[in-house]
């Protein structure tokens, strides 16, 4: 069965503005993820990608990518991809996430996220670690990010 998030990409991108339509709803989904601007490139389960352009609004005052906007979009992606890659009867949660700041960020940077392990339907709730790369325009790793997802059976309390 494919995620309802999944689904609805699916039907959009097949428009003219769907892609961009899609962004959107996310972001007035989780509001704070509009003061990136994100664009979702692609989307499937075990991987997602997303665009960032470097602009004023994430730029800091060294005139790269600021450091918070790179983990915004890997934790966008990195949610994202968790929700089209666990089972229906599953639900997440970010806990935590652990990152390194490899070289400076110029020019649209481009996430890839993948979980670190295949998710799978449980009784219990279990960790699930993402790993995000972000990537530069000339292909260099600008920074790294490994997201500890909680994923737990829908309708049971997080622990």
């Amino acid at each position: 069965m494919t995620a309802p998030l999944l689904t609805l990409r699916n039907r959009l991108i097949r428009w003219p503005g769907g892609t961009w339509l899609f962004g959107f709803l996310v972001c007035r989904k989780a509001p704070y993820f509009a003061s990136i601007a994100p664009r979702i490139t692609a989307l499937r389960i075990g991987q997602g990608e997303a665009t960032m352009r470097h602009r004023r609004a994430v730029t800091n005052h060294i005139g790269t990518v600021h450091a918070i906007a790179l983990c915004n979009l890997a934790e966008l992606i990195g949610g994202l991809t968790t929700d089209v890659s666990i089972p229906a009867s599953m639900r997440w949660i970010p806990k935590g996430m652990t990152v390194e700041y490899l070289k400076k960020a110029v020019g649209t940077m481009h996430a890839t996220a993948t979980p670190a392990i295949q998710p799978v339907e449980s009784d219990a709730g279990y960790a699930l670690p993402v790993d995000v790369v972000i990537r530069d325009p000339a292909g260099d790793a600008v920074f790294r990010a490994q997201i500890a997802m909680w994923v737990s059976p829908r309708g049971a309390r997080s622990g």
